[in-house]
């Protein structure tokens, strides 16, 4: 197994990435390694600082970094020698099984649409988050950004990978799947909700129980919801805002500590053709770390196969 992380991409790089890739390596197998993509040199001197054995690792030179500012598009094609241009290029060729970057998003969403590609009969890939719920574990939010304007059908799609994801990565089993909506009843909504609850409840590969509202997004009603990537952005950054807050007031609390993104490490990208992980710009080492072992379940559990079948 291959797991490709950016060493350049995030706002704290190099620093965090190489910390988090080496907590990350203390828990990979023997045959799962870690391929760090970046300024070689500069990695393996870091990791000798670090008392890291660098023999642990594989390295791709990229000396190039793709900045938060730079037009997705344009960096990808200008920068070859980038670590998530190279990063892409070594995905689409099967040498690496996963890639990972707490880099610009842009980047990470065009060089995941133009080097891996969508999968056959995917509209649109979808970003996925993890929403805590009150009791325990997650649901799953989707889409967060890759789509603002979305068509019914592609809700409909998104209904499906969030459930796949669910159920294989995050082993829960017949995932119950809501669409976000301003009210329970059927004919409530927007057009776009309006016109996607029909296809919903028509479809046979999801287990739909109807319209959720925003004050069940933390219940164990649904463990899939589903939204517009608009929609799903500002849910995502409120959500974001509660940890920040009980933070400054000082609180502690279990509920609110799992609104930390450090905890899941980072969001895929649903419905290409390889596990493609992004991160927070802000990412921490502890992020990385788990953001690399989300890459690891990802490829471990087939996933990229199960969509495949789906839609198939």
């Amino acid at each position: 197994m291959k797991i490709g992380l950016d060493v350049l991409g995030g706002d704290y790089a190099p620093n965090s990435t190489i910390t988090g890739a080496i907590e990350a390596q203390k828990i990979l197998q023997g045959n799962q390694r870690l391929v760090l993509i970046g300024d070689e040199y500069d990695t393996i001197n870091r990791l000798k600082q670090a008392g890291a054995d660098p023999d642990n690792f594989d390295y791709i030179h990229a000396p190039d970094v793709i900045s938060m500012h730079e037009h997705p598009t344009k960096a990808i094609s200008q920068k070859p020698n980038s670590s998530i241009a190279k990063g892409f290029e070594l995905l689409k060729n099967g040498e690496l099984d996963s890639f990972a970057s707490a880099g610009n998003t842009g980047a990470m969403l065009v060089g995941a649409m133009f080097s891996v590609k969508t999968i056959p009969g995917v509209l649109r890939p979808a970003i996925a988050t993890n929403v805590p719920k009150i009791k325990s574990g997650y649901g799953i939010l989707l889409d967060v950004g890759a789509n603002a304007d979305c068509k019914p059908e592609m809700l409909n799609q998104f209904a499906i990978l969030g459930s796949l994801y669910a159920e294989h990565v995050y082993g829960v089993e017949n995932p119950k799947v809501g669409l976000l909506n301003i009210g329970e009843e059927e004919e409530k909504g927007n057009n776009l909700t309006i016109a996607t609850y029909p296809l919903l409840k028509e479809n046979s590969k999801i287990n739909f129980i109807g319209n959720t509202e925003g004050r069940d997004l933390f219940t164990d009603l649904a463990d899939v919801y589903v939204c517009d990537g608009f929609t799903g952005n500002v849910v995502l950054k409120l959500a974001e805002s509660f940890y920040v807050v009980t933070l400054k007031k000082g609180m502690k609390d279990d509920f609110f500590d799992r609104f930390n993104y450090e905890r899941y490490g980072g969001s895929p990208i649903l419905g290409v053709n390889a596990p493609v992980i992004i991160g927070h710009g802000i990412s921490t080492p502890e992020a990385i770390k788990n953001m690399v072992l989300l890459s690891k379940d990802m490829i471990e559990s087939k996933f990229i196969d199960k969509i495949k079948s789906a839609f198939n």
